[in-house]
């Protein structure tokens, strides 16, 4: 069972404050135990991987019943329900966003209400945190820009590609740098290998670089003859590398071969072209700051 939708931890969360002041470990067991997770359940993290699905949930509706003061905290990791808290729970037997954009004191605070955008997108918004909402666009971003890098690819020239690669994974690690540890094929004789990569200084260990910039799928004849420039080579290990994708034929080919050959379509391609900045740049950098506890402790 996945972690519950961010909207339905508010009703179970007001609720459990009915009977009284509710401790923060109280409460997380009492949700546990309401939507039956299990440890893998609570394991499970938010995008950045800087907290988890679960608890990012409880201290996003922690804010949102403040900022509609249905509750307090009296201490810290406690919290106890107000009279509108309990007047609420009175006539609702369910909780939502909308239900809070009533309370002036949240519509205040949540400023979607004001733009008709963020009103056709209300109902998604509703099931995600605001974590989870920046990661959502910082994820539509990503795939934009994914996109984009492989149309600017497909624009160039096959030689600019495999200089491409190369940078890529010396920027992966592989190698040092361009000068003394990688080197490009001759075009007209490359025997099936675009590039090589020196693992080391000596250059006893290699990896052998196959780029392909297609449109149409890499098929398995095509693995074939690059495994067969490998055993040519009495190499070892090789990469391909392409625009576009990989049958199935050729997927499973590779998998019981003598020698370890890593395939990269173009999906995985972008997107290690971002994550190592190769062929882009930075354009805005937020920063997503919290309180810091020591601080006011140490006072």
């Amino acid at each position: 069972m996945a972690v519950p939708s961010f909207e339905k931890f508010l009703y179970p969360f007001l609720k459990c404050l009915e009977s009284g002041d509710v401790t923060l470990n109280d409460m997380r067991k009492e949700l546990i135990k309401k939507f039956n997770l299990t440890q893998e359940d609570l394991q499970l993290r938010t995008k950045s991987g800087n907290e988890t699905q679960f608890n990012d949930r409880i201290g996003w509706a922690r804010q949102y019943f403040r900022r509609a003061l249905f509750i307090t905290i009296p201490k810290n990791g406690t919290y106890s329900i107000t009279q509108r808290g309990k007047d609420f729970l009175k006539t609702h037997e369910t909780l939502t966003i909308d239900d809070l954009m009533a309370y002036p004191e949240y519509a205040a605070f949540n400023s979607s209400h004001k733009s008709k955008a963020s009103r056709n997108a209300h109902c998604f918004i509703t099931e995600l945190t605001p974590t989870d909402q920046i990661e959502q666009a910082f994820e539509n971003i990503e795939n934009n820009l994914a996109a984009d890098l492989l149309a600017k690819i497909m624009d160039q020239s096959p030689e600019f590609f495999e200089h491409l690669v190369v940078d890529l994974l010396i920027k992966m690690g592989y190698g040092g740098s361009f000068a003394d540890s990688a080197k490009i094929t001759q075009i007209s004789n490359d025997e099936g290998i675009d590039g090589i990569i020196y693992e080391d200084k000596l250059g006893l260990d290699k990896i052998y670089v196959q780029a392909k910039r297609w449109n149409n799928p890499v098929g398995r004849p095509v693995i074939q003859q690059f495994a067969g420039a490998l055993v040519g080579q009495n190499a070892t290990k090789g990469v391909f590398i392409t625009t576009s994708q990989y049958s199935k034929e050729a997927k499973q080919y590779v998998i019981n071969l003598h020698q370890k050959i890593v395939l990269i379509d173009g999906y995985e391609l972008s997107r290690y072209m971002i994550e190592y900045n190769v062929g882009v740049s930075t354009k805005h950098i937020y920063e997503v700051k919290k309180i810091d506890s020591d601080y006011f402790e140490d006072q």
